[in-house]
């Protein structure tokens, strides 16, 4: 399947963290599309999991984005799949759509280290964050080199949907108007 399927799809939300993101260009935009994106999953039955990167140094994720302590990997390692217990947090055969800052540091050695377990990436653009703009555009064309999808918040949430029919489409629309 080339679309992304709310029933074979983990949310994953890369270490938004509170001493990161003033430094972050366009940082309220990314912040703004992982609520979003949280919100659509959590409406649509699609898991969420976060990470926090050295928290102790970092500092822990935005208010605004509150993310439950049940799915909360902290991490010290880039690439959150080298953290221990991380990749038992995503079920089996389950694609990744990726949300978070750095895109060209953690984010992009997390996607990396997914797709070189075979795993399906999505990465979300508009809810990517890095302090300087031409670091994102590197990580992405690299993701994207590498086998990663680049989408959009509102593509994800339409494709999680799947139809208009679906009973919850206009809980869902109204999180991306």
């Amino acid at each position: 399947m080339l679309t992304i399927e709310a029933h074979a799809s983990t949310l994953l939300v890369v270490d938004f963290q509170a001493r990161l993101m003033p430094s972050i260009d366009q940082g309220e935009t990314a912040v703004a599309n992982a609520r979003r994106l949280i919100d659509a999953a959590a409406l649509l039955g699609v898991p969420s999991l976060f990470t926090e990167q050295n928290a102790k140094g970092l500092g822990p994720t935005v208010a605004e984005l509150e993310p439950p302590p049940a799915v909360l990997a902290h991490k010290m390692t880039f690439d959150a799949c080298r953290a221990p217990g991380f990749l038992d947090c995503i079920a089996p055969g389950h694609a990744v759509v990726v949300a978070g800052c750095e895109a060209h540091v953690c984010v992009l050695q997390t996607v990396l280290g997914l797709l070189s377990r075979n795993r399906k990436v999505f990465a979300v653009r508009d809810a990517l964050g890095a302090r300087r703009a031409e670091s994102k555009e590197t990580a992405l064309r690299r993701m994207e080199r590498h086998g990663a999808e680049v989408v959009t918040t509102e593509m994800v949430v339409f494709e999680w949907l799947s139809t208009c029919e679906h009973p919850r489409f206009r809980q869902a629309v109204a999180l991306i108007k």
